[in-house]
């Protein structure tokens, strides 16, 4: 049993605690980490410290715990060289989806009844042009036209270039401007 207040026989222990990390972790910058982390996790639980017991053997305790939960976190990691697999999780903005969402449905407002309606049944509600063309009471073929005039009319008022991709979230919605220039 120490005489000491329990936060000034911390520090006595700090040249232990080190040669314990070091044989724990075999890395100098590791070592130091983990004994931060201990001196840390001691100090603001330094009420839960029962005087009388041995300061050292709490010490190692905290430290030794800190080492294998560290480990255990480490296990569940995966090695990430060049970003390539963070790169692949990044999500882009929903801003921009917002605002080009905002201007496709300005775009889609314009266009004729019989052209919406022939986007909502053929991309939106997924029916063939067969289908789609019985319940408009029209021919499949003037269902195509139908379905081929609004897209293009939809890439005139959404000024989009060949090369252009308009980035929506909403699947309904990219079905419904599928085109050789717009994903579908």
């Amino acid at each position: 049993m120490s005489d000491l207040d329990p936060k000034d026989e911390l520090v006595t222990h700090l040249p232990a605690l080190r040669a314990f990390a070091l044989s724990l972790t075999r890395n100098r910058a590791t070592a130091d980490d983990m004994i931060q982390d201990t001196v840390l996790k001691a100090w603001s639980n330094m009420d839960k410290f029962e005087p009388g017991t041995k300061m050292r053997a709490w010490l190692f305790t905290i430290l030794r715990n800190n080492y294998y939960s560290s480990r255990r976190k480490l296990s569940r990691e995966v090695a990430d060289i060049d970003n390539a697999f963070s790169d692949s999780l990044s999500v882009k903005p929903d801003h921009d989806g917002r605002l080009q969402m905002m201007d496709f449905k300005v775009a889609f407002a314009q266009l004729a009844d019989e052209h919406r309606e022939a986007l909502i049944l053929i991309g939106a509600s997924g029916f063939s042009y067969d289908d789609a063309a019985e319940m408009c009471g029209v021919a499949s073929g003037t269902m195509k036209s139908r379905v081929n005039r609004a897209r293009s009319k939809l890439t005139e008022l959404l000024q989009l270039d060949d090369d252009d991709v308009l980035e929506l979230t909403d699947s309904a919605t990219m079905a419904v401007v599928g085109s050789p220039n717009i994903p579908s």
